[in-house]
């Protein structure tokens, strides 16, 4: 599936814990996150983004100790085609008409996500079903009628 993912440009928000191995994640799998935003100070985890996505074509805009605002503000500046963040990511997804794949803490709109893994080898297969589900939600609801079928 990875033609679905290749090049799809990512705003991401969260803890730093998870922020850094879902940009190594996201990085080995072609996906491009150019929008990250930590509420934790410290200039290690920008300099740890940078590290990580240096090879990108673009720099990466990453923010320590910055906020939702400052995300809605990136992306609205710079359009992206999936935000992953905690369930307060939901609001900018609708503003924005962008899919969303809930990640990290808190989710509060969602029964039992704290049951299922991500981390590990099934934790990243389930994570990859997720971000593949809404891509392709996506693309079945904006596709013409000649264009939507059963086949991929």
């Amino acid at each position: 599936m990875h033609q679905y993912f290749y090049r799809k440009k990512v705003a991401l928000a969260g803890d730093p814990d998870h922020l850094i191995p879902l940009v190594e994640f996201l990085v080995q799998i072609d996906m491009m996150p150019i929008h990250i935003v930590t509420g934790t100070p410290g200039k290690a985890f920008e300099a740890e983004i940078e590290r990580l996505t240096a090879h990108l074509p673009f720099k990466v805009n990453v923010k320590a100790g910055g906020d939702m605002f400052l995300l809605h503000q990136w992306i609205k500046n710079e359009p992206v085609d999936l935000i992953m963040a905690n369930t307060y990511g939901k609001y900018m997804a609708r503003d924005e008409d962008t899919p969303f794949v809930r990640f990290g803490f808190p989710i509060l709109d969602r029964v039992g996500h704290s049951y299922f893994p991500t981390t590990c080898y099934r934790g990243g297969m389930r994570l990859l079903e997720k971000i593949l589900d809404v891509l392709l939600d996506r693309l079945d609801r904006d596709a013409p009628e000649e264009r939507f079928e059963l086949v991929m």
